[in-house]
């Protein structure tokens, strides 16, 4: 690994002013004294991040630059967090800590070391957010008061159930990149008839929509009804033999790192309370959220929409006016829409807003070329 130079330092210093700027918001937009709490307290880590690299720059001999705005995908985070509020961008922020963290790990310095732990720290504090928020020196714990925020610490960078952001980009893009394919085959192998073409275009529409909220129905509602039947397992096997599933939940505390007494105390102070004993072995054994089994309606409802909203992108045009204007303009507007959901996934993975909307436009474009050939093709035939 290579020494940290004044290049390195100035895109660390960059990262953490816009993990300053983050969090800085994210707590004036929390309502949740406890969260907003938390969201403060990594602001302030962060500032000591920044000035570790703004010293690094000044021991280099180079200027520390003045504070500018936040880049792109933190702005993007902000503008959701403040319509959707801060549970909703959970997934992206736990996305940029996870970049941070694969920043610093691949750098050589002393500093680094402290940083990238605070950085995987501070993932792992989106998935404690319930429990109340300490400070302890340079790292930032949550004071562990149930079994169930303790388990919450682990796998941070395991995406949530609900992921919906993610189920509505990517719903987006497929009702978009299929409909787009089918509406340049239609239109290939109908000379451009703008009837067949608009026909084609609203029956693959409902068709995709109806068979994605079809099919999205079918697979939460079965891995709801399963996650509930191992819940009520759980349940019999707490009723039948508790002394057991007490020793159990001992032996995971003891395996993350407790002491025998200590696990045995904790454990012990759970089961005074049936339904939390319930919560916490449901959490630790079975990996399950009890209040996060998911809807089965609200993911076929949201799959139908944001597959119709994709899909309708090449056929409002067709709508709106016919022939060459509206097969020029299908294209256009479809290459926009899959550029922009490319970038809508950049916020997901961390990759370039240019690459991965360029890539997305380079699927999409393939996907629709290769069907428009065939369609010529078919047409001739026919």
């Amino acid at each position: 690994m290579a020494p940290i130079d004044v290049a390195q330092s100035l895109e660390n210093l960059k990262l953490e002013r816009d993990a300053i700027n983050l969090y800085d918001a994210l707590a004036t937009i929390e309502k949740d004294p406890r969260r907003a709490d938390a969201f403060r307290t990594i602001a302030g880590n962060e500032r000591r991040h920044a000035d570790i690299w703004a010293a690094k720059l000044r021991e280099l001999g180079a200027q520390v630059p003045p504070p500018g705005g936040p880049r792109f995908r933190i702005r993007t985070i902000v503008l959701l967090a403040r319509l959707f509020g801060t549970h909703a961008v959970r997934d992206m922020v736990q996305a940029l800590e996870g970049d941070e963290e694969q920043t610093y790990t691949a750098q050589s310095s002393p500093e680094v070391e402290a940083i990238a732990a605070d950085e995987r720290e501070h993932a792992a504090i989106w998935k404690r957010l319930g429990a109340p928020v300490a400070d302890f020196g340079s790292r930032v714990r949550p004071a562990p008061t149930r079994a169930a925020d303790i388990a919450a610490t682990e796998k941070w960078h395991r995406a949530s159930r609900s992921g919906t952001l993610r189920a509505v980009i990517f719903g987006v893009s497929d009702g978009l990149v299929s409909n787009l394919s089918l509406v340049m085959g239609i239109a290939g192998a109908s000379a451009g008839k703008g009837s067949f073409i608009l026909l084609a275009g609203i029956a693959g529409l409902l068709a995709g929509a109806f068979s994605m909220a079809a099919g999205e129905y079918i697979s939460m509602q079965s891995q709801r009804e399963l996650f509930e039947r191992q819940i009520a397992l759980e349940r019999a096997e707490l009723e039948a033999m508790p002394e057991e599933e007490q020793a159990e939940l001992a032996s995971v505390y003891r395996a993350k790192g407790f002491t025998q007494a200590e696990a045995d105390t904790i454990a012990a102070r759970i089961f005074r309370n049936p339904k939390d004993a319930l919560d916490t072995l449901v959490r630790e054994e079975l990996g399950l959220d009890p209040d996060e089994l998911g809807s089965a309606w609200g993911a076929a409802g949201g799959s139908f929409v944001a597959f119709a909203v994709g899909a309708a992108i090449p056929v409002v045009p067709y709508v709106l006016t016919a022939g060459g204007t509206a097969f020029v303009a299908a294209i256009v507007l479809s290459l926009v829409a899959l550029f922009a959901v490319g970038a809508a996934v950049s916020l997901l993975t961390g990759r370039s807003l240019l690459f991965s909307g360029g890539r997305q436009v380079l699927i999409g474009s393939a996907a629709a070329i290769v069907t428009y050939l065939v369609g010529i093709a078919i047409g001739a035939v026919v």
